[in-house]
Protein backbone atom coordinates (compact mmCIF):
# COMPACT_ATOMS: atom_id res chain seq x y z
CA UNK A 1 0.00 0.00 0.00
CA UNK A 2 2.99 2.28 0.02
CA UNK A 3 2.64 2.83 -3.72
CA UNK A 4 2.32 6.56 -4.41
CA UNK A 5 2.16 7.22 -0.66
CA UNK A 6 -1.42 5.97 -0.25
CA UNK A 7 -0.74 5.18 3.39
CA UNK A 8 -0.50 8.94 4.16
CA UNK A 9 -4.08 9.84 3.01
CA UNK A 10 -6.35 10.63 5.98
CA UNK A 11 -9.59 11.75 4.28
CA UNK A 12 -11.77 10.11 1.62
CA UNK A 13 -12.08 13.27 -0.48
CA UNK A 14 -15.91 13.28 -0.65
CA UNK A 15 -18.08 15.77 1.22
CA UNK A 16 -21.85 15.88 1.78
CA UNK A 17 -23.92 18.87 2.84
CA UNK A 18 -24.67 19.34 6.52
CA UNK A 19 -27.73 17.26 7.70
CA UNK A 20 -28.05 15.64 4.26
CA UNK A 21 -28.85 12.12 5.44
CA UNK A 22 -31.22 13.30 8.17
CA UNK A 23 -33.49 15.17 5.73
CA UNK A 24 -33.05 12.75 2.80
CA UNK A 25 -36.10 10.59 3.61
CA UNK A 26 -38.36 13.61 3.91
CA UNK A 27 -37.27 14.99 0.52
CA UNK A 28 -37.94 11.66 -1.21
CA UNK A 29 -41.40 11.31 0.29
CA UNK A 30 -42.34 14.89 -0.62
CA UNK A 31 -41.26 14.27 -4.25
CA UNK A 32 -43.36 11.12 -4.43
CA UNK A 33 -46.46 12.80 -2.97
CA UNK A 34 -46.22 15.86 -5.21
CA UNK A 35 -48.04 15.75 -8.55
CA UNK A 36 -45.49 15.00 -11.17
CA UNK A 37 -45.11 17.02 -14.34
CA UNK A 38 -45.11 13.80 -16.32
CA UNK A 39 -48.68 12.99 -15.30
CA UNK A 40 -49.95 16.12 -17.02
CA UNK A 41 -48.51 15.04 -20.41
CA UNK A 42 -51.18 13.32 -22.52
CA UNK A 43 -49.26 12.60 -25.75
CA UNK A 44 -45.96 10.76 -26.19
CA UNK A 45 -44.53 12.96 -28.92
CA UNK A 46 -44.26 10.12 -31.44
CA UNK A 47 -46.71 9.90 -34.31
CA UNK A 48 -47.28 7.05 -36.74
CA UNK A 49 -49.01 7.69 -40.06
CA UNK A 50 -52.50 6.27 -40.46
CA UNK A 51 -52.63 2.63 -41.71
CA UNK A 52 -48.84 2.38 -41.44
CA UNK A 53 -48.70 -1.18 -40.09
CA UNK A 54 -51.39 -2.44 -42.48
CA UNK A 55 -49.51 -1.19 -45.55
CA UNK A 56 -46.01 -1.94 -44.24
CA UNK A 57 -45.67 -5.36 -45.92
CA UNK A 58 -46.92 -4.01 -49.25
CA UNK A 59 -44.41 -1.16 -49.24
CA UNK A 60 -41.52 -3.53 -48.50
CA UNK A 61 -42.49 -5.85 -51.36
CA UNK A 62 -42.71 -2.91 -53.76
CA UNK A 63 -39.23 -1.74 -52.82
CA UNK A 64 -37.73 -5.23 -53.24
CA UNK A 65 -39.34 -5.82 -56.64
CA UNK A 66 -37.95 -2.57 -57.96
CA UNK A 67 -34.33 -3.59 -57.24
CA UNK A 68 -32.01 -5.21 -59.78
CA UNK A 69 -31.53 -8.93 -59.73
CA UNK A 70 -28.39 -10.11 -58.02
CA UNK A 71 -25.51 -11.38 -60.12
CA UNK A 72 -25.38 -15.17 -60.41
CA UNK A 73 -21.94 -16.71 -60.16
CA UNK A 74 -21.68 -19.98 -61.99
CA UNK A 75 -20.19 -22.91 -60.13
CA UNK A 76 -18.41 -24.36 -63.17
CA UNK A 77 -16.85 -21.29 -64.72
CA UNK A 78 -13.71 -21.35 -66.84
CA UNK A 79 -11.73 -19.76 -64.02
CA UNK A 80 -12.77 -22.39 -61.46
CA UNK A 81 -12.15 -25.17 -63.99
CA UNK A 82 -8.58 -23.94 -64.56
CA UNK A 83 -7.91 -23.82 -60.80
CA UNK A 84 -9.22 -27.32 -60.18
CA UNK A 85 -7.46 -28.84 -63.19
CA UNK A 86 -4.12 -27.26 -62.24
CA UNK A 87 -4.37 -28.64 -58.70
CA UNK A 88 -5.27 -32.08 -60.03
CA UNK A 89 -2.33 -31.99 -62.46
CA UNK A 90 0.07 -31.03 -59.68
CA UNK A 91 -1.12 -33.90 -57.47
CA UNK A 92 -0.93 -36.36 -60.38
CA UNK A 93 2.60 -35.20 -61.19
CA UNK A 94 3.62 -35.57 -57.55
CA UNK A 95 2.47 -39.18 -57.37
CA UNK A 96 4.00 -40.12 -60.73
CA UNK A 97 7.48 -38.87 -59.91
CA UNK A 98 10.10 -41.55 -59.63
CA UNK A 99 11.30 -40.38 -56.21
CA UNK A 100 8.68 -42.58 -54.57
CA UNK A 101 9.76 -45.66 -56.52
CA UNK A 102 13.44 -45.64 -55.57
CA UNK A 103 14.09 -48.38 -53.06
CA UNK A 104 17.61 -49.20 -51.92
CA UNK A 105 18.83 -52.61 -52.98
CA UNK A 106 22.18 -54.32 -52.72
CA UNK A 107 22.62 -54.01 -56.48
CA UNK A 108 22.74 -50.19 -56.45
CA UNK A 109 24.55 -49.96 -53.10
CA UNK A 110 28.19 -48.98 -53.44
CA UNK A 111 30.91 -50.77 -51.54
CA UNK A 112 32.40 -47.50 -50.35
CA UNK A 113 29.10 -46.54 -48.72
CA UNK A 114 29.03 -49.78 -46.74
CA UNK A 115 32.68 -49.36 -45.74
CA UNK A 116 32.06 -45.80 -44.53
CA UNK A 117 29.05 -46.97 -42.53
CA UNK A 118 31.05 -49.71 -40.83
CA UNK A 119 33.88 -47.29 -40.02
CA UNK A 120 31.58 -44.51 -38.76
CA UNK A 121 29.49 -46.81 -36.59
CA UNK A 122 32.56 -48.55 -35.13
CA UNK A 123 31.28 -52.01 -35.95
CA UNK A 124 33.84 -54.64 -35.07
CA UNK A 125 34.65 -57.77 -37.04
CA UNK A 126 33.17 -59.86 -34.20
CA UNK A 127 29.81 -58.15 -34.58
CA UNK A 128 29.85 -58.80 -38.33
CA UNK A 129 30.83 -62.45 -37.75
CA UNK A 130 27.94 -62.84 -35.30
CA UNK A 131 25.51 -61.85 -38.07
CA UNK A 132 26.84 -64.52 -40.45
CA UNK A 133 25.88 -68.14 -40.07
CA UNK A 134 27.51 -71.23 -41.52
CA UNK A 135 25.08 -71.13 -44.42
CA UNK A 136 26.35 -67.70 -45.48
CA UNK A 137 29.97 -68.83 -45.54
CA UNK A 138 30.35 -70.94 -48.61
CA UNK A 139 33.69 -72.61 -49.23
CA UNK A 140 33.14 -72.56 -52.97
CA UNK A 141 32.82 -68.76 -52.88
CA UNK A 142 36.12 -68.39 -51.10
CA UNK A 143 37.92 -70.81 -53.41
CA UNK A 144 36.45 -69.35 -56.58
CA UNK A 145 37.32 -65.82 -55.62
CA UNK A 146 40.33 -64.91 -57.70
CA UNK A 147 42.87 -62.63 -56.11
CA UNK A 148 45.67 -61.54 -58.34
CA UNK A 149 49.05 -60.25 -57.26
CA UNK A 150 48.33 -56.66 -58.28
CA UNK A 151 45.35 -56.47 -55.95
CA UNK A 152 47.33 -57.91 -53.04
CA UNK A 153 50.19 -55.53 -53.65
CA UNK A 154 47.87 -52.49 -53.86
CA UNK A 155 46.13 -53.54 -50.63
CA UNK A 156 49.41 -53.89 -48.78
CA UNK A 157 50.67 -50.48 -49.95
CA UNK A 158 47.41 -48.77 -48.94
CA UNK A 159 46.59 -50.52 -45.69
CA UNK A 160 49.60 -52.29 -44.21
CA UNK A 161 52.39 -50.78 -42.19
CA UNK A 162 55.48 -52.08 -43.99
CA UNK A 163 57.82 -51.37 -41.09
CA UNK A 164 55.70 -53.49 -38.78
CA UNK A 165 55.69 -56.34 -41.31
CA UNK A 166 59.50 -56.17 -41.69
CA UNK A 167 59.98 -56.41 -37.93
CA UNK A 168 57.76 -59.47 -37.71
Amino acid sequence: MKYKKLHNINSAGFKTPHDYFESFDEKIISKLNAKSKLESIKETGFKVPDDYFESFNDSIFEKNLGEKESKVIQLFSIRNLIYVSSIAAAILLLFNLSIFEIKPTFDNLETETVENYIIDENISSYEIAALLSDEHIDEAFIIDYFVNDDNIEEYLFDNADIEALMIE
